[in-house]
């Protein structure tokens, strides 16, 4: 194995460490706002609204036109394509909207996931063909990070070495294509939370993928100053008895430690279909867990974040406040976490409770 390589130029890692940085700063975390048509159209269906582009429009720009306060705990926002070129009423490009408030523009790049031939039911995630001229093209639009989810399922025999391994390379190639184009990569290898595994299994599989992710971004010479990680928590599978925040906490930060260099700046954590109290509490007593916490440890939640601003909106004009409302108030919960001191239930959202777990979850 060679050890003649080029690291990124003092310039590029500046320009990425910087990036990176701003995106976990002390109290913020990401925004999630990157879900497909048809994924969108399935949060507006549960609201009784229809899936128009108009419709999609007018959501995000609830999202987009929250009080400057929202900065103060919401450093990025993870968009789709089709939001990237959307505007306000007022003809200012979303992009540039969230730019005013300090918050940074970012872009899920991937294609979606598709079948693993010879597998059970495993998949891989495309979309590398032709990635270094779209990231060069959302570069331009004012996107500075990007996001690539991966899944992977616990099962008997799952998930396979094969899995594993190709997820872990399609990242790591991902990962390299986006910092050769100035754009901090998000490295999301999510281990679903389906079935009825326990934690202890639960937390195997997660040190085993993350190894396997690091050894890849590795061999591809990806600078891991200038990344991020998206993972999952480390919980048991839907189907087993739950955990405490603190078991939860203590699994998730001693797999991280074991597999996660300190180089990485920061950890900004999936919520996985938890409820948005769920994601608060366990996102607060992660950073509260007593084992090595070198990164930081924060969140970049899409459900865990807007299910309460769906509802309180209702696709109503004189409800835009109250869903923005919504928003401000999850994402401080989520900010007092980052700091591990939210009290759990001292938010309550018009989503209440209600768990946000959906099978095999898709984009």
């Amino acid at each position: 194995m060679t050890t003649y390589f080029n690291y990124p130029s003092k310039e590029l890692q500046d320009e990425l460490r910087s990036i990176a940085q701003k995106i976990v700063a002390p109290g913020k975390g990401i925004l999630a706002a990157d879900e497909s048509v048809s994924t969108m159209g399935k949060r507006l269906k549960d609201i009784g609204v229809e899936n128009t582009d108009e419709n999609r429009r007018a959501y995000r720009q609830l999202l987009f036109t929250t009080d400057d306060k929202l900065a103060e705990n919401i450093s990025g926002v993870i968009l789709f394509d089709e939001t990237v070129y959307q505007k306000a009423d007022d003809g200012t490009p979303f992009v540039q909207l969230l730019k005013k408030k300090g918050i940074i523009p970012g872009i899920k790049v991937d294609t979606g996931v598709v079948n693993l031939m010879g597998s059970e039911d495993e998949t891989t995630t495309q979309g590398l063909d032709d990635l270094a001229k779209r990231c060069a093209k959302y570069k331009k639009e004012g996107c500075d990070f990007a996001k690539w989810r991966c899944v992977l399922k616990i099962g008997k025999n799952t998930p396979s070495y094969q899995a594993i391994l190709e997820n872990a390379n399609v990242l790591a190639r991902y990962a390299s294509i986006c910092q050769s184009e100035r754009i901090v990569p998000i490295v999301e290898p999510e281990v679903l939370p389906d079935g009825d595994h326990d934690l202890d299994r639960a937390q195997k599989v997660t040190e085993t993928v993350l190894a396997a992710v690091y050894k890849a971004l590795n061999d591809h010479h990806v600078y891991l100053e200038g990344t991020l990680l998206k993972p999952n928590m480390v919980t048991a599978g839907q189907g087993a008895k739950k955990n405490t925040p603190e078991e939860i906490a203590l699994a998730t930060v001693t797999a991280l430690s074991r597999t996660v260099p300190a180089a990485v700046p920061g950890i900004t954590f999936l919520s996985g279909g938890q409820s948005e109290e769920e994601a608060s509490v366990n996102l607060s007593a992660i950073n509260n867990a007593p084992a090595p916490r070198p990164w930081k440890l924060t969140f970049s939640y899409g459900r865990a974040l807007q299910a309460s601003v769906l509802r309180a909106w209702g696709g109503k004009k004189e409800n835009i406040a109250a869903g923005q409302q919504e928003l401000i108030n999850r994402a401080k919960a989520n900010g007092n976490a980052t700091y591990g001191c939210y009290k759990a239930g001292s938010v309550k959202g018009a989503a209440r409770d209600e768990g946000l777990h959906i099978d095999n979850h898709e984009y």
